[in-house]
């Protein structure tokens, strides 16, 4: 005999999102979602009375509303919150329960993008809960749906088109969305992330349709810690926020770059495994400077300049302790698309506080060491053996960078201060010398080495004369035909990197690249480009997408219980990346391994970046499990469709 009181009742089944169908209730409660799990799962006792209880329990519930009166989730030490006894807390071959508002609402099923498994709901499961008739009498497999969303997406000709069903898809069907873009992810990468994202941001007023995470603009300041509590999901993992300013190469957004979180989070997914209800996509609005914005009617955020100074500091120091206060010392932050002049403040002022990641600096770093590694097994060698130029100075310029600068330190066991002297950086004003130093951002005043003023890059690379060249200036079209050429001339194997996103902002094409130094250049960018076939050989580009770092690296920090994120664990994710490229990928010139085998990559870098947590003192989950790649692997949500009882 089962007897469950009111508040156990609740606390048992998790239920939450329940509202009183009263409209005159004077409730002034949080709203929580109704996820109620089967009791006795699998056979255990009070298997056969569960379902009848629970109808019945919610029935007392809209008759009674006070029975749901503060029913919140109980914190843990440190603020985090604990698991919710939902589906993920059970095994795929468990039955679960996917009652949404109430036992019989089949209707409300439909429209719950977590439950929801459109025409593969089988007959047993249209019967038990009160689907006939809402659905047409076909059963489809997952497969199938699959093969029929791809056949429909492919039949766009815009990819902002393409950009728009995957994320309406996202709204409906979570599971197809995520399995969609597992098993197509070299073709979809770039329509949910670069360089489609893009296009989605700056029309993101005009496309928006509904809510996909949190907008906190400066009139929540004050009250930050209750919107947070608005959002529905109480145990999150991972949070992506931006602030609009620099959104890829294309410039203040403002509160349309909430398509970037919404991207990194998808990926995280997708890519790293990590359950899509840890995540937690946040735009962070403080007004915008972009004049077209302000004056467009479909605009969504606030229009006001952009705040600055004491202001906007004071807004993201409540945040940042608004997010540890809800969901602990764990919870993972990485900061997108923030401007120069925040973003290295925000990642040096929270660095020692918070599990923070800048994946512009840090992110975009730690790839393109990877792939430089990697180009050793062609060019032989060691990153010691070279010299390296950039065309731009900022977040990304500077990260790549230092991280360089530090691996060479590590393999030579140099001072940091000398093996950053092989490295240099052209901005808008030309070459960084000491004799700028004094004019400088603090960022930049690291690379300001001896040498005599240079103002134009293809004069940088005559005295410099760098094997290395790495375009991050967001500015298009830079690595003209004498650039490349000047380093085709200098080097028998040139390293030419053109980093900026999306697209129409890269350095060079990779067919410039290849054909300006008579196929000899080992060429990798930031957004796609196709093969290029020249004087017979086919030459396949590696793209140095953030996207094969971040994933991993979250995974990693989130199974180890990291509480803070060490620059030893981006050179770790590097050193993992880079020994997935194989023989066959340097045989086509590729420096970075094919998407279709990322989410075992992302499985090899969390248990690299794991490992070097534990050994850092800054892991929490203990003990260490054995095999960190299996263990990896064991975490990763799986899109695959539960059976409903």
């Amino acid at each position: 005999m089962i007897s469950l009181n009111r508040s156990s009742f609740l606390n048992k089944t998790g239920i939450s999102g329940f509202r009183s169908p009263s409209p005159g209730a004077a409730l002034r409660r949080r709203p929580v979602s109704v996820r109620v799990m089967a009791l006795g799962t699998n056979g255990r006792a009070g298997e056969r009375n569960a379902a009848v209880l629970v109808e019945n329990r919610l029935k007392e519930m809209r008759e009674d509303s006070s029975a749901i009166a503060d029913v919140e989730s109980k914190p843990t030490l440190g603020g985090e919150v604990q698991d919710e006894f939902d589906e993920d807390a059970a095994t795929e071959e468990e039955f679960v329960t996917p009652w949404c508002l109430s036992v019989a609402s089949g209707y409300s099923l439909l429209r719950d993008p977590h439950h929801n498994k459109g025409l593969a709901f089988n007959e047993k499961e249209r019967d038990a809960h009160f689907l006939r008739g809402l659905l047409p009498p076909t059963v489809a497999s997952h497969e199938l749906q699959v093969k029929k969303m791809m056949h429909n997406i492919r039949q766009y000709q815009l990819p902002l088109q393409k950009y728009m069903a995957m994320m309406d898809l996202q709204e409906r069907n979570e599971r197809l969305f995520y399995k969609l873009l597992i098993e197509n992810v070299e073709e979809l990468l770039p329509i949910v992330y670069t360089p489609t994202v893009g296009e989605a941001c700056q029309k993101y007023g005009s496309i928006f349709m509904r809510p996909q995470g949190l907008f906190i603009s400066l009139k929540e300041k004050g009250k930050i810690r209750e919107v947070l509590r608005n959002w529905p999901e109480k145990n999150i993992q991972v949070i992506v926020v931006t602030d609009g300013e620099r959104i890829l190469g294309l410039g203040d957004l403002g509160c349309q770059g909430m398509g970037i979180p919404v991207g990194k989070l998808s990926l995280y997914t997708a890519l790293g495994g990590v359950r899509p209800s840890s995540c937690l996509p946040i735009t962070i609005d403080v007004g915008t400077n972009n004049e077209t914005l302000l004056n467009d009617e479909f605009y969504i955020g606030l229009r006001q300049r952009r705040a600055a100074g004491q202001e906007y500091a004071e807004l993201l120091d409540e945040f940042m302790t608004a997010v540890k206060q809800n969901y602990g010392e764990k919870v993972l932050i990485q900061f997108e698309d923030f401007a120069n002049h925040n973003a290295f403040d925000l990642l040096a002022k929270y660095g020692t506080t918070h599990l923070v990641f800048n994946d512009d600096i840090q992110g975009t770093a730690s790839v393109v060491l990877a792939g430089l590694v990697a180009a050793q097994n062609l060019v032989g060698g060691t990153l010691a053996d070279h010299r390296f130029l950039f065309l731009g100075a900022g977040e990304a310029g500077t990260g790549i960078a230092e991280l360089i600068a530090l691996e060479i330190s590590k393999q030579t066991n140099a001072p940091l201060e000398e093996t950053r002297k092989k490295i240099w950086l052209v901005d808008s004003k030309g070459l960084i010398v000491s004799s700028r130093k004094e004019s400088l951002q603090h960022f930049k005043k690291p690379w300001a080495h001896e040498h005599e003023p240079i103002n134009e890059l293809v004069d940088a690379i005559k005295a410099i004369k760098p094997t290395v060249l790495i375009g991050t200036s967001g500015v298009g079209r830079t690595f003209t035909k004498e650039v490349v050429e000047t380093m085709a001339s200098i080097n028998e194997k040139p390293i030419i990197l053109a980093l900026s996103n999306p697209t129409s902002q890269s350095e060079c094409t990779a067919e410039e690249a290849y054909t300006w130094s008579q196929g000899r250049a080992i060429f990798a960018s930031g957004s796609p480009f196709p093969p290029v076939e020249y004087e017979g050989k086919l030459f396949v580009p590696g793209q140095a997408n953030n996207a094969y770092i971040f994933p991993g690296l979250g995974l990693g920090l989130i199974m180890s219980g990291a509480i803070r994120v060490h620059d030893d664990m981006l050179l770790a994710a590097s050193e993992a990346l880079a020994a997935q490229v194989s023989e066959e990928n340097f045989a086509k010139g590729l420096i970075f391994p094919p998407f279709t085998n990322i989410r075992k990559i992302s499985a090899h870098i969390a248990a690299k970046v794991a490992a070097k947590a534990y050994e850092l003192g800054l892991a929490t989950r203990l003990p260490q499990p054995k095999d960190l790649v299996k263990h990896a692997e064991s975490c990763m949500y799986s899109p695959v469709y539960r059976s409903y009882r």
